[in-house]
């Protein structure tokens, strides 16, 4: 594959500091792709530093012109669009198809509508007799992870464009190449130097320095909730806001009146999509206890299709992960109805698609995120039962609600601890608010919602 042997620092392609590099790695086939730098703190520094040089000319820029070149961004990813499904399908192994109809064209709308709030928003207002200016917070350090590698740096580096900020992307080290493509999108665009800036390299190494240097004033990530913490508590020190999409567990919750086929099926090919590595991913499918066993079947005729169609986890130790839960579930008396810790082939980080059926709510299986192709089956005994288990986790992402009269479906998902909620199968909005309750995060992305992240607030009164 295509890769760079530096970072894009102040509009150009420049020698890394750091010597050492990452090895990219297919993981279908194990084999290595490209290799990039891994950037270090000297690195972060020097990105830092043209971030800030770059913001008082980047926030003085009028709106229209903003949403001029998040447009042409949005064009130029539309034209190669080709080229960033097969860099994902290389790095992430997801299916060509998947890489091509999400990781690729997910974040081209998004881009688009960003260009469309930055031309559109309302940056000042009046309150009584005060003008209330809504101004970039400064500079931005996005810190993306794997599973969704484009679509989770448009999500953070276009409203921070749009806001007026500069942005410094530390990508995850398993996925550079797309964030490379990315900056030569950028590039190709015309976005002023200095106003974006690429560092590839290892999270503790670029990643911790980028979270914890002076001259950053927000951090956006998205990855695990336990990395969550520990930047919130770097910030923190620094009394520097964050921006947190950690992990989820989310309930699939199907009340009794409900089309239990079309349910169970949904709720399946939710689980699988992107071999399970999907943070709002709905892991946790309750059933009323009089058709639990249909439920189950249902599950494990749907879980058995997928054979191993749904492409490898993104590396072994991601690989070894999974496993270990499948063996705790099977372990703590869940019963194993589709799937199993072994690989369905011989090379590639591969997992079967894997269901449990008689999982209790107390179980790991039903706790903890898994982040792999795993369905956990519960059953309830009426709806506070129901709401009692799906509120009953540290995480408050995602889930969805099937019955026969929305109504119903509305009223139980309004009692949900989650950020987002899914009725009867309903589509992902782009523009809607995405973001979690309690561990699974703080502030949201997409949308008007997503901008206001990068955005503070000043008063002028008359």
């Amino acid at each position: 594959m295509k890769a760079h042997d530096g970072i894009y620092l102040d509009g150009a392609w420049r020698p890394a500091a750091g010597r050492d590099v990452i090895e990219v790695v297919d993981p279908a086939d194990e084999q290595v792709i490209a290799r990039v730098p891994a950037g270090d703190a000297e690195d972060v520094d020097a990105a830092v530093r043209a971030a800030r040089a770059a913001l008082p000319g980047w926030a003085a820029t009028p709106p229209a012109e903003r949403a001029a070149r998040l447009t042409a961004l949005r064009d130029v990813l539309a034209r190669r669009k080709d080229e960033i499904a097969e860099t994902v399908t290389a790095e992430l192994g997801s299916p060509p198809a998947f890489s091509q109809a999400v990781h690729a064209g997910l974040p081209i709308a998004v881009a688009g509508s960003y260009a469309e709030l930055a031309a559109t928003h309302s940056f000042e207002e009046k309150v009584g007799n005060s003008t209330v200016l809504h101004e970039p917070i400064g500079v931005v350090a996005a810190i993306t992870p794997w599973n969704y590698p484009l679509h989770q740096i448009v999500a953070k580096v276009a409203p921070a464009l749009a806001a007026g900020c500069t942005v410094v992307l530390k990508p995850a080290e398993d996925t550079p190449l797309t964030a490379q493509l990315f900056a030569e999108a950028v590039h190709e665009a015309r976005v002023p130097a200095g106003v974006f800036n690429l560092v590839t390299g290892l999270g503790p190494v670029a990643g911790q320095a980028l979270a914890e240097h002076p001259g950053v004033d927000l951090v956006s990530f998205t990855g695990s909730t336990a990395v969550g913490r520990r930047i919130a508590a770097t910030a923190g020190a620094a009394i520097k806001k964050v921006a947190l999409e950690l992990g989820g567990k989310s309930a699939n919750v199907i009340l009794p009146s409900a089309d239990l086929a079309r349910a169970v099926h949904a709720g399946v090919a939710n689980v699988m999509s992107n071999s399970g590595q999907t943070c709002s991913a709905w892991t946790r499918m309750l059933v009323h206890r009089d058709r639990y066993d249909e439920a189950v079947e249902l599950a494990a005729t749907a879980a058995a299709k997928y054979g191993d169609r749904i492409g490898p986890l993104v590396n072994a130790k991601q690989q070894e992960r999974v496993r270990s839960y499948i063996e705790k579930g099977l372990a703590e008396g869940a019963r194993l109805v589709a799937g199993g810790p072994k690989s369905p082939r011989e090379r590639g980080y591969f997992v079967a698609p894997t269901v449990f059926a008689d999982v209790t709510p107390e179980m790991t299986v039903a706790q903890e995120e898994i982040f792999g192709p795993v369905l956990s089956v519960l059953r309830y005994e009426d709806e506070e039962d129901a709401l009692r288990i799906a509120n009953g986790t540290v995480y408050g992402l995602a889930g969805a609600v099937w019955a026969a009269d929305e109504a119903e479906a509305v009223a139980f998902a309004r009692r949900m601890d989650t950020g987002q909620v899914d009725i009867n199968g309903g589509r992902f909005n782009p523009l809607a608010p995405f973001g979690g309750y309690k561990q699974s995060g703080v502030g949201r992305e997409l949308g008007a919602h997503g901008l206001a992240e990068y955005l503070q607030t000043k008063s002028l009164q008359f």
